[in-house]
């Protein structure tokens, strides 16, 4: 008897090949553009590439990913956009780190979920 719950193709992001957000770029890019000459390195550029994904995505070890993409990486995230300045929204990124602080803000880890679960042909399984 198969295991599948559907026919679709089940793809694994893997939490402990990484630990930081370049290092979660470099795992999507291989899993999902192996035979493209660029890489996934930004947050819209992730969410570009899952428009022609057809798969499930189980995301193992999430926990080590929810602690390791999580506050602390999440206000470095936004504290290097607003030293760098342009061409980034550095009124809107300090409204992002301030909710953050307050505990209102998302993660890193919370973005990128969101981003997954906003593609309806995806299904995403955190393990």
């Amino acid at each position: 008897m198969k295991n599948e719950i559907n026919n679709k193709k089940m793809t694994v992001i893997n939490g402990g090949h990484f630990s930081d957000l370049e290092g979660f770029y470099n795992e999507v890019s291989e899993l999902f553009m192996k035979d493209e000459d660029w890489k996934v390195g930004t947050l819209d550029g992730f969410d570009d590439i899952l428009y022609g994904v057809d798969s499930d995505i189980i995301w193992k070890d999430s926990q080590k990913s929810r602690e390791d993409l999580g506050f602390d990486l999440t206000k470095e995230f936004y504290e290097n956009k607003i030293r760098i300045g342009k061409p980034f929204n550095v009124e809107l990124i300090q409204q992002k780190l301030d909710d953050l602080i307050d505990g209102k803000g998302q993660t890193l880890f919370e973005i990128l979920v969101e981003i997954i679960e906003s593609h309806q042909n995806i299904k995403l399984i955190l393990d």
